[in-house]
């Protein structure tokens, strides 16, 4: 594209945004119009063709801060005069030296290379981003996704142990162009679990016990998010926050295995029948020797 075509177009104005639109603004408007003017829907019509590929090289640029920042300076300069109008042919001499405005080299070169073009030969087509959402379980184990864009189906094997947020990348399935087709991202959402949650490769889940489970020691069944049940140990006089280990019981990547971290958590009654709150104050009596705030209020002096 020769420099002129570049600068005197208002790529803003085909993408319907402003100058000063963030750029969530920009692509969420590029979205839209590359949904609505996408080849495998228009089936053909040379006229819209024509619009999806000027509107893929508008975001092209504007979703690229350093070649916004370029395209800016430009379009700005060739608006004010320090440009001519009527592009390289009218002279740069008129209205100020090119290497005084933008530091030197051939401005057909430098205009060119906002869209990947010039003398580095045909671009390929713009990159296409969409998003799906999956189970925490299927972002554990991994699983098959089928997704729908435009008129076709793609589908693809999300991995296990991919993370809320991920992105998988399909080469060669974005937008077409002269260099071949763009790439497809697809950003991978994960919804929450009622009873796990992640750290790393590690999971994390809180287990209710009662008191004396607690104090009295036990052995409690439990459940692991690949469908088993482990019985964990609770020593006598387990105190509350208290965090078990069980290994390999993770997530697993590469071979390699987290842990399932499980935090106690002690329960404390709502409601006492007249036998259980009998009982807790014969404890309470018994045990009013080892209160274990003793040695607070030294301490707090300290």
């Amino acid at each position: 594209m020769a420099a002129k075509d570049l600068y005197e177009k208002d790529l803003y104005k085909i993408l319907g945004v402003s100058k000063n639109d963030k750029p969530d603004a920009v692509k969420k408007a590029y979205r839209k119009l590359a949904k609505d003017l996408h080849p495998d829907k228009t089936k053909g019509d040379k006229k819209l063709e024509d619009r999806f590929k000027e509107v893929s090289e508008a975001y092209e640029v504007l979703s690229d801060d350093k070649k916004r920042a370029e395209y800016d300076e430009m379009r700005d300069a060739y608006k004010s005069g320090r440009i001519p109008q009527g592009g390289p042919q009218g002279g740069y001499q008129s209205n100020g030296n090119f290497q005084d405005i933008f530091g030197g080299g051939d401005p057909n070169d430098i205009f060119s290379t906002l869209f990947g073009g010039g003398r580095r030969g045909p671009s390929k087509g713009q990159d296409l981003q969409t998003e799906t959402t999956i189970s925490f379980r299927d972002s554990i184990f991994g699983r098959e996704i089928n997704l729908r864009l435009s008129d076709q189906t793609v589908t693809t094997r999300v991995p296990a142990g991919i993370k809320d947020g991920a992105k998988i990348k399909l080469k060669g399935r974005g937008a077409p162009g002269q260099g071949g087709p763009g790439d497809l991202f697809i950003t991978i959402n994960v919804t929450k679990h009622p009873v796990y949650t992640r750290d790393g490769d590690n999971l994390l889940m809180t287990l209710p016990v009662t008191f004396d489970e607690a104090a009295l020691g036990a052995d409690i069944a439990v459940p692991t998010l690949q469908g088993e049940e482990v019985k964990v140990r609770l020593a006598p006089g387990t105190n509350n926050g208290k965090v078990l280990r069980l290994k390999g019981r993770g997530v697993t990547r590469n071979h390699a295995s987290g842990d399932l971290l499980i935090t106690i958590e002690v329960t404390v009654p709502q409601r006492l029948d007249a036998k259980a709150k009998k009982a807790l104050e014969e404890f309470a009596e018994a045990t009013s020797s080892e209160s274990p705030r003793k040695d607070i209020f030294e301490r707090a002096r300290a």
